[in-house]
């Protein structure tokens, strides 16, 4: 559980879970693969992340190791649910890989706009 000095919202990087780093005020470190296995674990892990925050959130997917449609599904998901909140969710640093993906999508600009 956070402490008080915890800048992390509940569900985010609890102990013996770095999911999520906190790397500054509003932005976040995935540090997970995007794939079928670990969307549903991420998911909810996700929405308490947007859930907890204060504001609008940036989350940083350099450290994500491998992609699929799935995770790509994910991702699109975590900005509706940021977008009902109220909150915006923006994505830096993607994998090639997962903007490759996004572009066969066609679904690019969701990941990518500023």
């Amino acid at each position: 559980m956070p402490g008080p000095a915890d800048p992390r919202p509940s569900g985010a990087g609890r102990a013996g879970d770095e999911t999520f780093v906190a790397a500054g005020p509003g932005m976040y470190r995935l540090h997970a693969p995007l794939r079928f296995a670990s969307v549903a674990r991420l998911r909810s892990a996700g929405l308490a992340l947007i859930a907890g925050a204060a504001g609008d959130l940036t989350l940083d997917l350099a450290a994500v190791p491998a992609v699929d449609s799935a995770g790509l599904a994910l991702l699109i998901d975590w900005l509706a649910a940021a977008r009902a909140a109220g909150k915006r969710l923006r994505y830096a640093q993607a994998p090639q890989a997962l903007i490759a993906l996004a572009r066969l999508s066609e679904v690019e600009p969701l990941l990518t706009a500023q």
